[in-house]
């Protein structure tokens, strides 16, 4: 009975110690997609540069970039992340 009454314990705190892990974890990385904004806004100018895209995947990739750029600068940082991930693939990069 005592035993049995420890490994319901041990598991309670096991699970505790997974959720403040986790959140922190999480907290850790929102600062992390911050920083990653400017830099794939850089790799997509740059892409740019030499890009052989047509007109109107040009222009998407431009309205993405502008897209990720407004979204970084309101706070938005996944929302930044996911525009700017779907620019780089239609560069190739």
């Amino acid at each position: 009975m005592v035993r049995q009454r420890w490994r319901i314990q041990d598991k309670g705190v096991r699970d505790m110690k997974m959720l403040i892990t986790a959140g922190f974890l999480a907290l850790l990385a929102s600062p992390t997609l911050a920083f990653q904004c400017p830099a794939d806004m850089a790799a997509i100018d740059a892409a740019l540069q030499t890009a052989s895209l047509s007109a109107e995947d040009l222009a998407r990739v431009k309205e993405l970039r502008a897209m990720g750029e407004a979204e970084h600068d309101a706070g938005n940082h996944q929302a930044s992340v996911d525009a700017l991930a779907e620019a780089k693939k239609l560069l190739g990069i």
